[in-house]
């Protein structure tokens, strides 16, 4: 480990101020600033994860780290959530974007503020920070966006490729039990119950909207910043990991816009880089501080000797549960565009060749078995859940495949599949893997895609009739992967993959006639990072202690009748906070069930609750979510409880019936 940076003046902090916005509603903050009365450069983080409590942990691993090198940092809790006053209706709302940019301006215009400000995040505090960079306000100088997604449609936890992800309906479970805790006492003062009661009795449950808009539509382009990227009017530093699929917004956004965005992706998942897992990790905190002096110290004068990307190139792992270091090596590029050539292979015969052959094809299996080996997501940070070996999901779909290579290939940017299909099931659904195969035949899954056949290329509903049968484009996300050379590279075809995604409602037969894959491959042997990323420094907040943190545990059975039951459980983990004399708790479960033979039997059902103890009460939040559907509809069945020293003080249930229009 390297050692921490050495700080350069003393902190205050300031444990509770209000911001207030136009109309009248005040936003909760945590400042730390340089003591002194001096005006510095501030940074701002906004997110709905409770500063007092849920994620403090974290924010004292960035925030103190920053101000003592000359920074004034604020973590901000959103409209209705945490300590903030005001009621949250869903994500990325208008009240929610336009209360960022209020808070910028707030911030600059303060005394111990010299007017420039950057922001940053993670997940939805990455995402906030990348839509403040359209049309950015005059403070705003730069920022850094963090496991952020730039299309939400297809790079969020809803759908992906048109088909439901059942990451949605976790998160449906997640954020209501994350909203539906109580402000703090101590920090809002007597009114903190009525704040609470009023923000219970106004919850909304975002999920029945979030499957209903099974297109892309303008719901889900509201936010997307792939959708605006050309009114980015500041730097931008995009953070990724490729166990988790929100990386896609890196290298897409530099080859986007390579004047304005710099990009770092890493082998982790839904983490900050320091903490990043699978390994190795870096030191987040050094890094951005040289992106901060740069733009909010020096106003970006002189160069940033940057490279435009710097990419964990990763190579073949055995597959397991979860690793703690991946195999590879950091490397630097410009942007994919300028530094690929296209190689087309054709679909032919079951092999991927590189000569066009006549031989005829075949029909895509739907088995309700494949995506067994898929792994969770990457989605929400959980320890391990990464993808298996795929050799029995491969059995079971349409395989296209090399001979061995005999030179390595490096894949370096965005593959896409292009094929002619036909399906009397207008919803049927293309799931496709590609797969690097080991000479012993285990294979290990570089990418994962998605396609509805009832929606047109720009994944709307389309204006006419689908033909069929019709030529149908997938885009994989992108990738930086070295495949070695006796491997073979390998395309894996199927109708279904569950548990990650919601199924068709009837068995498709799709037939396949023509396809073609073409990868992006980088032209030359990749160059070597000049200059070594730095390796995390040990900052562990001295205010906190976990208490419990039991390993999450997955479990895969087949009952009597033939139901597959895929679940996890994380079990009760807890960390006590010393300079607020609380604690915070938390457990979740997942449980996925299927009969082969009947798409009509999917259901999952999510738990996630929450526990707050403070010393005037303990606090429980619990939400559990349950959907299936029929051939027309989807059933949602959510309840929500919440108890204070005990006693239910709320609780709701929400039973939509959201139509299937689409699959």
């Amino acid at each position: 480990m390297t050692n921490p940076i050495e700080p350069a003046c003393a902190v205050e902090e300031i444990e509770h101020l209000w911001i207030p916005m136009p109309d009248g509603i005040r936003l909760a903050a945590r400042l730390w600033r340089p003591t002194g009365g001096d005006r510095h450069p501030a940074i701002l983080e906004i997110i709905p994860y409770r500063k007092r409590d849920m994620v403090r942990a974290r924010d004292e691993r960035n925030h103190p780290v920053f101000a003592a090198h000359g920074y004034a940092c604020l973590r901000v809790d959103m409209r209705g959530s945490g300590d903030s006053e005001g009621l949250m209706a869903d994500m990325y709302s208008e009240a929610e974007l336009a209360d960022t940019r209020h808070v910028i301006e707030w911030i600059a215009a303060q005394p111990w503020c010299d007017g420039r400000v950057g922001m940053f995040g993670t997940s939805w505090g990455g995402t906030a920070s990348l839509q403040a960079s359209v049309d950015a306000p005059d403070a705003l100088k730069a920022v850094i966006a963090v496991c952020a997604t730039h299309d939400r449609y297809e790079d969020d936890i809803h759908h992906k490729g048109g088909c439901l992800l059942t990451d949605s309906i976790e998160w449906g479970a997640t954020l209501p039990a994350i909203l539906a805790a109580p402000p703090d006492s101590t920090t809002v003062g007597p009114r903190w119950r009525e704040m609470w009661l009023d923000r219970l009795e106004n919850l909304a449950f975002p999920l029945e909207i979030w499957i209903r808009e099974e297109a892309r539509g303008a719901y889900w382009r509201h936010g997307s910043v792939i959708h605006r990227h050309d009114a980015i009017s500041i730097p931008v530093f995009c953070v990724g990991g490729w166990s988790d699929r929100y990386s896609n917004s890196v290298m897409s956004l530099v080859d986007a816009r390579p004047d304005m965005v710099w990009g770092l992706v890493g082998p982790w998942g839904h983490h900050y880089p320091d903490v990043g897992h699978p390994g190795p990790a870096v030191d987040f905190q050094r890094i951005a501080l040289e992106w901060w002096d740069h733009w909010l110290k020096r106003d970006g004068v002189g160069e940033l000797e940057w490279p435009r990307l710097r990419l964990w190139l990763r190579e073949f792992d055995r597959p397991m549960d979860a690793l703690d270091a991946r195999s590879g090596g950091w490397v630097e590029a410009g942007p994919p565009s300028s530094t690929t050539t296209p190689l087309t292979l054709h679909l032919t015969d079951r092999r991927l060749s590189e000569v066009l052959d006549a031989g005829a094809l075949a029909e895509i299996p739907f088995d309700l078995r494949v995506g067994e080996a898929g792994g969770d997501t990457g989605y929400f940070g959980r320890f391990g859940g990464l993808p298996l070996d795929q050799a029995e999901d491969d059995r079971r779909s349409l395989i296209f495949e090399t001979e061995p290579l005999a030179e390595e290939l490096i894949l370096f940017g965005a593959a896409a599949l292009h094929v002619r299909v036909a399906s009397p099931q207008p919803g049927a659904q293309v799931a496709a893997r590609l797969c690097d195969v080991a000479p012993d035949g285990v294979s290990a899954r570089i990418g994962l895609a998605f396609r509805n056949l009832a929606l047109d290329d720009d994944l709307d509903p389309p204006d006419a009739p689908l033909g069929c049968p019709r030529d149908v484009s997938i885009s994989f996300h992108t990738t930086a992967y070295r495949i070695r050379a006796g491997h073979r590279l390998r395309l894996a075809l199927s109708a279904s993959y569950w548990p990650t995604a919601w199924p068709s409602a009837e068995a498709a037969r799709i037939g396949l006639s023509m396809g073609v894959l073409t990868l992006p491959l980088h032209r030359g042997p990749p160059l070597l990072l000049a200059q070594p990323l730095p390796e995390p420094a040990l900052r562990r907040p001295s205010s906190s202690t976990p208490l419990a943190q039991p390993p999450l545990e997955r479990r895969l059975q087949t009952t009597p009748a033939g139901v597959r039951i895929a679940e996890w459980q994380q079990p009760f983990a807890s960390l006590r906070y010393h300079a607020t004399d609380a604690t915070f708790g938390y457990e979740a479960s997942a449980r996925h069930t299927i009969d082969p033979a009947d798409p009509l039997s999917a259901e999952s059902l999510f738990e996630h609750s929450l526990r707050f103890e403070r010393p005037d009460g303990v606090a429980e939040t619990h939400c559990r979510v349950c959907v299936t559907s029929d051939a027309g509809q989807f059933r949602i069945d959510g309840t929500l409880t919440v108890t204070w020293n005990g006693e239910v003080v709320f609780k709701r249930r929400w039973t939509p019936e959201t139509p299937r229009r689409l699959s």
